[in-house]
């Protein structure tokens, strides 16, 4: 039977840089109070835990409040010592981790845990890496969302585990770990060292809800979508389909985490004239899909969120698809 690790992080652990500038989910300016970050596991994550046990797994629970506390768990996931000295994942799948999510932020963080510790530098780049990869296949994790899913009446839910139809109650989740399959995804990473699962949206909008114009040369593989010149309301960089309107516009049309490519699309505001002489604004959205997505902002800053995440572009970055990188334990 499987050893199974159950994952919380503490609430601080939701910014880009994982735990906070210091590293400590609990002193984050992030982390809204002290009792957040309280050993004491949420009612989900028990009844997921009884679940587990119930069917003869070794559980054990773990909050962690630092990337090192997170790096102490997926260090559990290693397989034996390679004669190359690189750290890689267990191939046999004798642990298996289940991470505990308040958001997708969250996960994410854990994410980008599991490819730091398991992309290789360049220089030490193994034979046995897939040639259009940066990293090995990371282990497969069970998701376990800690907000209730929603009504039918008020739609599915938009987290990432809602979009890929996940199981969301702590049984279901159980029974996907030790039963289910293991369904691999796409995973985006970037210059900066991050990783993203949903997507990206670049843009922000004043009070009101207006978009704010900004100006940037948004390119997708060899193609051109804004050359700079052009205002743009939104760049949106999907892997998934959770940023794809922008005020009832739909910008990404069909994007797809496992297809092993990155749609991206741009707002552009065209101004038109009636024949009565009145202007009005409507949007063209410009798309393309592609290995590899690449955003130079004009502007000196451009806000953006990133699954969940939010941040300003202040130059250039590039995001580049890593095809079935990481795996969720479905249905």
């Amino acid at each position: 039977m499987y050893d199974v690790v159950l994952l919380t992080l503490a609430r601080g652990e939701d910014t880009s840089t994982g735990c906070g500038a210091g590293g400590d989910c609990c002193s984050s300016a992030a982390a809204p109070d002290r009792a957040s970050c309280a050993e004491t596991p949420r009612v989900p994550v028990l009844a997921c835990a009884d679940a587990l046990t119930e069917r003869g797994a070794r559980v054990e629970t773990v909050t962690a409040r630092s990337d090192r506390e997170i790096d102490a768990v997926l260090a559990r996931l290693d397989g034996p010592p390679r004669p190359d000295g690189l750290d890689w994942p267990d191939p046999d799948d004798k642990t298996r981790l289940v991470v505990a999510t308040a958001s997708d932020a969250q996960l994410r963080a854990v994410m980008r845990r599991l490819v730091r510790r398991y992309a290789p530098p360049p220089s030490r780049r193994p034979a046995d890496l897939a040639g259009n990869r940066t990293v090995p296949d990371l282990p497969a994790i069970g998701v376990l969302p800690l907000e209730p899913s929603r009504s039918a009446a008020s739609g599915p839910p938009r987290d990432l585990a809602g979009q890929l139809g996940l199981p969301r109650e702590p049984a279901a989740v159980a029974a996907a770990v030790l039963d289910g399959r293991v369904r691999r995804l796409d995973l985006l990473r970037n210059d900066g060292g991050s990783v993203t699962l949903d997507g990206v949206l670049l843009g922000a909008a004043n009070d009101a809800g207006t978009p704010l114009a900004w100006h940037g040369r948004v390119e997708v593989d060899d193609i051109v979508l804004s050359a700079g010149d052009d205002p743009l309301f939104a760049c949106a960089i999907g892997n998934a389909g959770g940023y794809a309107e922008l005020g009832g516009v739909r910008l990404l049309s069909t994007a797809d985490p496992a297809d092993g490519t990155v749609e991206v699309a741009v707002a552009v505001p065209v101004t038109e004239r009636s024949r009565w002489g009145r202007r009005k604004v409507r949007l063209e959205v410009r798309r393309a899909r592609g290995r590899a997505v690449a955003v130079a902002p004009r502007d000196p800053e451009v806000p953006f969120l990133d699954d969940g995440v939010t941040g300003t572009l202040d130059r250039k970055r590039s995001w580049w698809i890593e095809p079935g990188a990481w795996a969720v334990y479905d249905h």
